[in-house]
């Protein structure tokens, strides 16, 4: 699937009350890595809504899409998922965290990527301060 196909299939919504710095989390999972099969890897999205919310239904297609393609590295995916949102969503502020299960790494008890980005000149520290870090 080219980019555009899948970025359409974040559906947006209009934000309740874009005067508001609030949090909104989607989590789901995704088979991740090729030559994992069966695997999974969780995706977990964080952040601070301008002008629009990202309708959850729309994640989950979203999922299911990332799930069809072949991701070389976590890394991979947090990038693509954060662009992809960048694009679609246009927050304050976003945060992608992707985890693989520790069994497809022998000897590696966790392996998480982080992926973040804001807007210019955004910033609200007591908001994400509550924020766990990897």
């Amino acid at each position: 699937m080219d980019t555009l196909d899948r970025r359409k299939l974040l559906a947006t919504e209009p934000n309740p009350d874009g005067t508001l710095d609030y949090l909104a989390a989607l989590e789901g999972e995704i088979a991740p890595l090729k030559g994992c099969p069966g695997a999974t890897a969780s995706i977990g999205l964080v952040y601070v809504p301008d002008k629009a919310i990202l309708a959850p239904a729309s994640f989950s297609r979203y999922l299911e899409a990332l799930s069809k393609e072949t991701w070389d590295s976590l890394e991979g995916v947090a990038v693509t998922v954060l662009g992809d949102i960048n694009n679609e969503v246009v927050a304050r502020w976003v945060r992608v965290a992707v985890s693989a299960e520790p069994v497809l790494l022998p000897g590696v008890s966790a392996h998480t990527v982080m992926a973040e980005d804001r807007q210019p000149n955004w910033d609200n520290p007591a908001l994400l301060s509550g924020l766990k870090r990897i």
